[in-house]
């Protein structure tokens, strides 16, 4: 199991951060309202029709009624994620704050839980299989192959690291390889979410949840809305019991610019889906460069999905993987593999009509060690 707090940085703290915890907390707690005021809406249109088409909906009136009880299901689920997280954080002091605040219901917050949920599935359970072959596997090949295990260097000794993290499961999956493993998040409702999975769940498909409720559209079937995922479908506290209660998985809240900032500290970094977070990828690199030990290894993997292309708030940039590439080398990087075209789904609702994959890019760079520069 992981730390029952995660650590973070002197951010949260901070009277900006305290609001926006409350935020985060009042979002998952307005799911089921929102949520369950959406399919109202339609029904309550049904009842509206004319009576033949009242008739012909039936099954489909049927279906959203299911819809409601799922949502409920969720909602249940959320309560346990959301049970006491402001002690989540070590020192980090929420005693004083009013356990409610006024908060006008954001609805990209609660969307965002929905796709809380929807990671739920990729990362936790067994329907994600795919989505985690694709995307974890070639990382985790990549680490037994440099660092085996009758090799002179002990792998609990080797420290790795992941940035962006989510729900913790490439983490999870590199420290049951025995390697030292830390994740690092950003986002309240991923650390939320993956406290309560890595910390309060000790058995396998202990919890259920419906993560395709709100998708309404391109459902071959009726049953597509209301199809229940079990989760987690490996016991979390398996870490545990193999290390005799040694811990070699942690999980660091705050942003990861502003938490590693001691040079030459790890012997790999594994990025998956994360590089095009930021708005400048070149800050990212030279960031992971900079933390790596001298002959510290980077594994890659992922699409460049830059997430501040369309805002009109901030500046960013995007440049395409060959530029990408120009940049790792002009930092000091040598790039030793390279893959390209790699089909990768993420959060793929399998039934759909309509289903988009990315075809991400993967390779795995060095800094040079002393000897080397």
């Amino acid at each position: 199991m992981i730390d029952d707090a995660l650590n973070s940085n002197d951010d949260y703290n901070d009277e900006s951060e305290k609001e926006h915890f409350f935020k985060i907390v009042h979002a998952f707690k307005s799911y089921r309202g929102y949520s369950q005021s959406l399919v109202m809406k339609r029904l309550s249109y049904i009842e509206t029709l004319p009576s033949h088409q009242q008739n012909a909906l039936k099954a489909y009136k049927s279906t959203l009624e299911k819809v409601l009880n799922c949502i409920d299901v969720n909602h249940k689920v959320i309560e346990l994620i959301t049970e006491d997280v402001e002690k989540l954080f070590e020192n980090v002091q929420h005693a004083n704050e009013p356990r409610e605040k006024p908060h006008k219901i954001n609805v990209a917050d609660v969307e965002k839980v929905q796709v809380t949920l929807k990671q739920i599935y990729r990362d936790w359970s067994q329907d994600g299989v795919m989505e985690r072959i694709q995307a974890y596997q070639p990382i985790l090949d990549e680490l037994e192959s440099r660092f085996p295990l009758d090799s002179s260097k002990r792998r609990e000794d080797i420290n790795v690291l992941v940035p962006g993290a989510g729900l913790g499961r490439l983490a999870f999956e590199i420290a049951k390889l025995g390697f030292s493993c830390q994740g690092n998040e950003f986002s309240l409702f991923m650390l939320f979410a993956s406290n309560f999975i890595l910390n309060r769940c000790a058995g396998v498909d202990l919890y259920r949840i419906f993560p395709w409720t709100q998708s309404c559209d391109n459902n071959l079937s009726s049953e597509d809305m209301i199809r229940p995922v079990a989760f987690p479908d490996v016991d979390p506290s398996i870490l545990y019991k193999m290390n005799s209660g040694k811990t070699r998985f942690t999980m660091v809240a705050g942003d990861f610019l502003e938490v590693y900032t001691t040079n030459d500290e790890w012997d790999c970094i594994a990025t998956c889906f994360f590089i095009d977070c930021a708005s400048n990828i070149f800050t990212f690199i030279e960031h992971i460069y900079r933390i790596l030990k001298p002959g510290g290894l980077w594994i890659n993997l992922g699409p460049l999905q830059y997430h501040f292309s369309s805002s009109t708030d901030e500046f960013s940039i995007e440049p395409s993987y060959e530029d990408v590439k120009t940049i790792i080398k002009s930092i000091g990087f040598q790039l030793q593999s390279e893959s390209t075209k790699r089909p990768t789904f993420y959060c793929l609702n399998r039934t759909s009509m309509l289903k988009q994959h990315y075809d991400s890019v993967f390779f795995t760079c060095t800094k040079p060690s002393d000897t080397d520069r």
